[in-house]
């Protein structure tokens, strides 16, 4: 094995490790992370559970590399409140969660994945969030279903 692919292999390996530490985010925006096959249909890679197309207002459940949910209409942030874009993993859900930020707003099902409070919820989809991606109810509490804390998720 050549030095590149030792350095190559190397910064994967951290990003990995930091991604699901939720200390940073890894890959490059639109595609799977190098070297991994994206899922048909979806700009996210094999080994994501949840994936999200910002620009294409949609989102999927994966697992094992094939879609069993989606695509789906979700609502994402707005101008100075986007919705962050990378590799993240869920952190930490509340099926009932009020948010303490916007004056005790409901957040039904809410899985919290980035920084900041970040998470897919049930929401408006015809308004932007504060960052959240906002989804229908039923979508909604099947990402609460399905997902798991430490599980990928990837927003493009």
């Amino acid at each position: 094995m050549g030095a590149h692919s030792k350095s190559v292999s190397f910064r994967t390996r951290l990003a990995v490790a930091l991604a699901v530490a939720g200390l940073a985010t890894f890959g490059v925006v639109g595609t799977a992370t190098a070297g991994e096959a994206t899922v048909d249909g979806t700009p996210c890679s094999e080994s994501t559970r949840a994936c999200v197309d910002i620009d294409g207002k949609q989102a999927w459940l994966i697992d094992d590399g094939e879609v069993v949910r989606g695509p789906v209409p979700v609502s994402t942030g707005g101008e100075g409140r986007e919705t962050p874009r990378g590799v993240f993993s869920v952190e930490w859900k509340n099926k009932d969660h009020r948010s303490a930020e916007f004056n005790n707003a409901p957040m039904p099902f809410a899985v919290f994945f980035a920084a900041g409070g970040v998470a897919f919820h049930e929401g408006n989809l015809h308004t932007q969030s504060a960052g959240c991606v906002r989804m229908a109810y039923e979508d909604a509490e099947a990402w609460f279903e399905f997902l798991e804390p430490g599980d990928r998720v990837e927003v493009h």
